[in-house]
């Protein structure tokens, strides 16, 4: 069986096994954050990030954009 590959939304490294990654589900309204799972990552319009800082930015933009 082939894993699926993961992208970063914000380099676009791609891993297969992305062990230290984020996830990061939201709307107009809500953000939330999660540490790496398959079920989260599998999960509709989830965003995948490849660490710390490049959910950090994506974070501060959907800060800017819904809270100005």
């Amino acid at each position: 069986m082939i894993g699926r590959i993961y992208k970063c939304e914000i380099c676009g490294e791609e891993s297969e096994s992305p062990v230290r990654w984020l996830v990061i589900h939201c709307s107009s309204t809500r953000l939330t954050v999660f540490k790496w799972s398959q079920e989260e990552a599998d999960a509709p319009g989830a965003r995948h990030y490849c660490g710390e800082a490049h959910a950090q930015v994506y974070i501060s933009r959907w800060m800017e954009s819904y809270c100005s």
